[in-house]
């Protein structure tokens, strides 16, 4: 990015450090899912039947699930009120499968029981929606026109985007946790273990994409009093 001083270096490493840190949490999620996906889960069962059972057990017994394309891809989507899992997933029986598809159930059973965090992520869903669409273009109005009310109104709605990614953190580790505490319980050690491991890598993406945006954040903000 610049702003008529040549290069911004500040802003190239912030770039440099999510492309780091977004090529190393990727490759870390992949080669743990790859070596768990090694192992039958103890349970005998598919992800998509054993995330039925613990929808059941959790209150959540309302709550379908199908399949997706892709890999990796599995959502719960509270709109339709299901569980989209990716074939490897639905159909798979190794400690991975089953890890990803109770996390997704995790969610599931997070709408079921009200839990806050995810009540307020879910009503973020539209503002930021809005917000990520048009803070870069207010913000090279504000710009190109120096008009600096308008290149704050501009970091003010990246800062959606910036509290989503935040919320989303908690969110993704209380379901983490739910299916990790399920499997522990009515899988095995081995179950626990993996879905541990394959459930921390993926948190660890959320973390990177936090760090990111803060850091970007903060430089915006930087920029924009600078420029007062």
């Amino acid at each position: 990015m610049y702003y008529g001083y040549g290069m911004d270096f500040a802003y190239l490493g912030i770039v440099v450090l999510s492309i780091v840190l977004g090529g190393i949490t990727q490759a870390y999620i992949n080669s743990q899912y790859k070596k768990w996906s090694r192992v039958p889960a103890s349970t005998g069962r598919t992800g998509a039947q054993v995330a039925r059972q613990m929808l059941d057990s959790e209150g959540a017994p309302n709550v379908g699930i199908g399949r997706v394309d892709g890999h990796l891809t599995d959502y719960y989507d509270p709109r339709d009120n299901n569980l989209h899992l990716s074939s490897e997933n639905f159909e798979g029986g190794s400690v991975a499968s089953v890890a990803v598809a109770c996390h997704e159930a995790g969610h599931a059973v997070q709408t079921a029981k009200g839990y806050a965090m995810g009540k307020f992520r879910t009503a973020l869903v539209p503002v930021v929606n809005f917000t990520q669409q048009i803070w870069i273009v207010v913000l090279v109005i504000g710009m190109a026109l120096g008009l600096v009310g308008l290149t704050q109104l501009a970091v003010a709605l990246f800062a959606f985007s910036v509290l989503f990614q935040l919320v989303t953190l908690p969110v993704e580790i209380d379901a983490s946790k739910r299916a990790v505490k399920y499997l522990s319980t009515e899988g095995g050690a081995i179950d626990e273990k993996g879905a541990r491991q394959v459930l921390t890598a993926a948190a660890l993406t959320y973390v990177a994409a936090a760090l990111i945006s803060v850091l970007q954040l903060v430089y915006l903000m930087g920029r924009t009093d600078s420029r007062n």
